[in-house]
């Protein structure tokens, strides 16, 4: 079908801001700042695809490059694999050949690769700035406040940690030291049983959606066992008897693109296109995901537009450059982006064709930038985490 601004909503005006949620320009309050040693190569330079296929070649079996989902499509093209989060972290540890993993992602994945590769492996990360809002939501110093809370509770002894695989390698770490494990989008539930096989109650790191989602509609939970523990209120805005009653502590983070996401689009899109199935992804409010027809992780979604019936007309709920490929890759359905509004993820865009054609001279010239390193000690109790989940039946 033909992409249009009626179908996924107006492309925002070349104002400050907008360049900046569209990965240029720069921040100067960012957290890990966003300028390239070196030149940048212009975005308007008519030989970067030239260029990044030469230095690709040039570098051979040496270099591995992973795109995730929601990367744009000129950075895409250059992806010798696609994935989510863990899927591509998974697939740069089976390349023990390649000297260098280029992760077009955002820094929690490149994190991720790095424990699971091996230390002769270096994981680069084109643009620094490339962060996750969501993964930033929760610091190390936050979490272990958090726990003493718990413990002066007295319920940190029957509390089990479950961290999100969108997560920093300090919280992956924290989680891993303190007996929990890691989840995706597309274990969560299972996750969450073995966490209750452990203990008594949960805190769940750091999308609170995705827990409360999954811990409702999966596992039969109440509402009302959920409480959300706000990290910027002292004692997390919680009580010690909401602590001790409560089954699931959500911890008050979201992902920025599928936050926005509210039961306005929901209605919006059925009056506009009737008979349209809502797909969503389950970092959605729960008030969308209860409104959905369907919901599942990137990977869900990508399988069930596949399995689509000719025809059949689908709104998904997820990052504006997977539905904007999906809707490309099935001209026999109709596909269009649950909100009107653009919902780039801001920080993945970041990572461009410069920024990657950049990288990859870097590395053909004998120069390694943006190495991203976990440290021993942070790498030994997150890969502990990490275990746990594989370790799930």
């Amino acid at each position: 079908m033909t992409t249009t601004t009626e179908t996924y909503g107006v492309d925002p005006t070349p104002s400050p801001l907008a360049l900046l949620l569209l990965g240029r320009e720069a921040d100067p309050n960012s957290e890990r700042g966003v300028e390239c040693p070196g030149d940048l190569p212009a975005a308007s330079d008519p030989d970067l695809v030239a260029r990044a296929r030469a230095a690709k070649e040039k570098l051979g079996d040496r270099v591995f490059i992973l795109g995730h989902h929601y990367q744009r499509d000129e950075v895409i093209e250059f992806a010798d694999v696609t994935g989510d989060s863990f899927k591509l972290a998974r697939d740069a540890a089976a390349r023990p050949e390649a000297e260098y993993i280029v992760f077009c992602g955002v820094h929690f994945m490149a994190e991720s690769a790095d424990i699971l590769t091996s230390e002769r492996q270096q994981v680069v990360l084109p643009d620094l700035a490339a962060g996750c809002s969501m993964a930033d939501m929760a610091t190390a110093e936050q979490v272990a406040e958090c726990w003493d809370v718990l413990t002066d509770a007295g319920v940190a002894d029957v509390t089990v940690p479950v961290s999100y695989m969108n997560s920093s390698a300090d919280i992956k770490a924290f989680t891993g030291k303190h007996g929990g494990t890691i989840c995706t989008s597309s274990n969560a539930k299972r996750a969450l049983e073995w966490a209750f096989e452990q203990g008594q109650k949960v805190l769940f790191l750091p999308d609170q959606h995705l827990g409360r989602n999954t811990a409702v509609l999966e596992m039969g939970f109440a509402l009302e066992d959920c409480v959300l523990y706000n990290p910027h209120k002292p004692n997390g805005g919680l009580t010690a008897e909401q602590l001790r009653d409560a089954k699931m502590i959500l911890w008050r983070g979201h992902c920025s693109v599928h936050g926005r996401f509210n039961l306005d689009s929901v209605n919006e899109v059925r009056e506009r296109i009737p008979g349209v199935n809502v797909l969503v992804h389950p970092e959605c409010r729960h008030e969308v995901v209860t409104a959905a027809d369907q919901v599942g992780s990137t990977e869900y979604i990508i399988k069930a537009l596949d399995a689509a019936e000719p025809g059949s007309k689908w709104a998904i709920g997820t990052e504006l450059n997977l539905v904007r490929r999906l809707a490309k890759a099935h001209p026999d359905k109709e596909v269009v982006f649950l909100d009107r509004t653009v919902c780039f993820c801001s920080t993945m865009n970041r990572i461009d064709l410069p920024h990657l054609v950049w990288a990859l001279e870097s590395l053909a010239e004998g120069r390694v930038p943006n190495v991203i390193t976990v440290d021993a000690e942070t790498e030994k109790y997150a890969k502990a985490a990490l275990d746990r989940m594989l370790a799930l039946p």
